[in-house]
């Protein structure tokens, strides 16, 4: 007994929501960047030269979505046997000892996370993602880490909201079940079973459990992290994911006993940080917890170091030249900045292109980048990473012109505030946690029409916004008619509740009104027509505008002041 160690320090150092962020550099801004995964690795290997510590390294989802190098893995690893996905590569070499899956992994499909998680030599975890046809976890639901005689056990669980914002067929034969249900179910087995020293959740799922209208008793609640930290006594600490905030809480379970909640944010900016000293106990032969404590972590001080450099510069050169290649010009810019606030000629493109693509009557998007610009003149593959941020499909659905205004009454409700008067803001903002003003609602859901001429009224209350004037085309709209409508897969799924909520569509009536599905994103397809096209002139549509006017533009004032620090535009 003499050579036990008294003490014992466990570092658990995680990632969460990396979206592509792996290298020093953006590709799509084509600049140097102060986040990513390579400055981690480098920071890492520091902390696993450190001696009388030992360094658990976590990740909890959403790395395979955002940047093109990460784009590009996919759409050539689907398809080539013999190809090597970047995140394999780059998470094996940083010797990930597990990680969850989260839902922007999903939307790369089967064909990339059923190959990557035998690519991996880490368990890829999600004890709520069920096997339909087996009924046991579609990948692992925990796993056992050792680390000098010491069992930590790591509980993973991913949002299940999934089928809300994502095809089926990225998803077929899954099906994603309650977290709350799912912990209680997996914590007792995992104590009785392992009797773990330390057990640790590792959820692809945010803190705010009222966004998006829910409530803490909401079934599948997207953002249930707090909610299992309360309810399913026996964890010692919870990384929390998927909002992209940054988070250091102690919480109590209904036992009284503290359990740490950390978050990282997003895009490599933090790593969380949980240091767990164990205690030997000679009287009881095992060791015990004597003290947890947390942090979340800055490395914009990292740089990446020449041994990852080197590793993976052929990769890098390779991603380069693919989103340097010209695709046509623009004679104006355009800003997603604006989209915020009015018709412009940024979200209108997508408007065009996919009326365009699918000959539908009316389309729906939304300006999936809070503060982007293409400039005038050459057009590359990069800018359309600017122009739709997302991997979503191209719908076409039938809507009732009823429904087609109720969508847009729930969506400008969502965005727009109801003005008291000329100096009230233009958007809707809340207080977060700290006491900032913030938009009520993700910028990606201020969704818009094209094909119809109408205006907003910032005076009215919601449900009476909308006025309907006509058809683009100059022909009366009918609000009994059917009409074919385009919008992205993440909206004709349900995301963000338009056409549910807004439209009382339930979820099952929803699929039965779906015509047809693109096979490619709606990315590639905006590639491509604007390849077709040549030189476009990016203009604002002019079929909506907010009305009283000089309401507008005060509120406009006011919420860019707000949201960017500025006094004017």
């Amino acid at each position: 007994m003499a050579d036990i160690e008294e003490n014992i320090q466990l570092k658990f150092i995680t990632t969460s929501d990396i979206h592509g962020a792996i290298f020093q550099y953006d590709f799509i801004e084509d600049e140097i960047t102060s986040s990513s995964l390579a400055q981690i690795f480098t920071y890492i290997t520091e902390q696993r030269q450190t001696p009388d510590q030992e360094i658990i390294l976590l990740d909890n989802g959403d790395i395979l979505q955002g940047q093109p190098i990460v784009f590009y893995s996919n759409l050539f690893y689907s398809k080539n046997n013999d190809f090597n996905h970047i995140c394999s590569q780059v998470m094996n070499y940083m010797q990930y000892d597990t990680a969850t899956i989260g839902n922007h992994d999903i939307e790369a499909g089967h064909e990339v996370y059923d190959k990557l998680r035998e690519d991996f030599n880490f368990p890829w975890l999600a004890a709520n993602a069920i096997d339909i046809e087996t009924g046991e976890p579609y990948f692992e639901p925990y796993t056992i880490i050792h680390r000098k005689g010491l069992k930590i056990a790591v509980l993973g669980l991913i949002t299940p909201a999934i089928p809300m914002w994502l095809p089926e067929s990225k998803w077929q034969g899954i099906e994603f079940e309650d977290m709350i249900e799912t912990a209680k179910k997996w914590v007792p087995y995992i104590k009785e079973t392992e009797k773990p020293d330390l057990l640790v959740g590792l959820f692809h799922a945010g803190i705010d459990y009222t966004y998006n209208r829910q409530s803490p008793t909401t079934h599948r609640n997207e953002n249930a992290s707090i909610l299992v930290a309360q309810q399913v006594p026996g964890f010692d600490i919870i990384f929390a994911g998927h909002d992209h905030q940054e988070n250091n809480l102690l919480f109590e379970d209904i036992e009284g006993n503290e359990v740490l909640l950390l978050n990282p944010k997003s895009l490599a900016n933090f790593v969380s940080i949980a240091t767990v000293e164990m205690r030997f106990n000679r009287e009881t032969n095992k060791y015990e917890k004597y003290d947890i404590t947390g942090i979340n972590l800055q490395m914009n001080f990292c740089d990446t170091n020449s041994e990852f450099k080197a590793k993976f510069e052929k990769q890098i050169n390779t991603v380069k030249k693919y989103v340097s290649e010209p695709i046509g010009s623009f004679t104006r810019s355009i800003s997603s900045r604006e989209s915020l606030f009015a018709d412009t000629g940024f979200v209108d493109l997508i408007h065009r292109i996919q009326l365009d693509y699918t000959q539908a009557d009316i389309s729906f998007a939304a300006p999936l980048s809070f503060d982007s610009v293409i400039r005038k003149g050459t057009i590359y593959v990069r800018d359309m990473f600017k122009l739709y941020k997302f991997d979503n499909l191209l719908y076409t659905i039938w809507l009732t012109g009823r429904e087609i205004k109720d969508y847009l009454e729930f969506s400008y409700g969502l965005w727009f505030s109801t003005m008291k008067n000329i100096n009230h803001t233009l958007l809707n903002f809340k207080q977060n946690h700290k006491g900032e003003l913030v938009m009520a609602e993700k910028y990606y859901n201020f969704s818009s029409a094209a094909g119809i001429i109408y205006t907003v009224d910032l005076k009215a209350l919601y449900g009476q916004k909308i006025e309907i004037q006509s058809m683009a085309s100059g022909e009366a709209f009918d609000f009994t008619k059917r009409y074919k409508v385009a919008l992205n897969s993440y909206r004709g799924n349900g995301g963000g509740g338009h056409l549910i909520e807004g439209s009382g569509i339930s979820h099952v009536e929803l699929h039965n009104r779906i015509i047809t599905k693109s096979e490619k994103d709606v990315r590639s397809i905006l590639m491509e027509w604007i390849k077709e096209k040549g030189e476009i002139t990016p203009n604002a549509l002019g079929q909506w505008r907010a009305i009283p006017v000089s309401w507008w533009h005060k509120g406009r004032q006011k919420s860019l002041k707000i949201l960017f620090n500025m006094k004017k535009n």
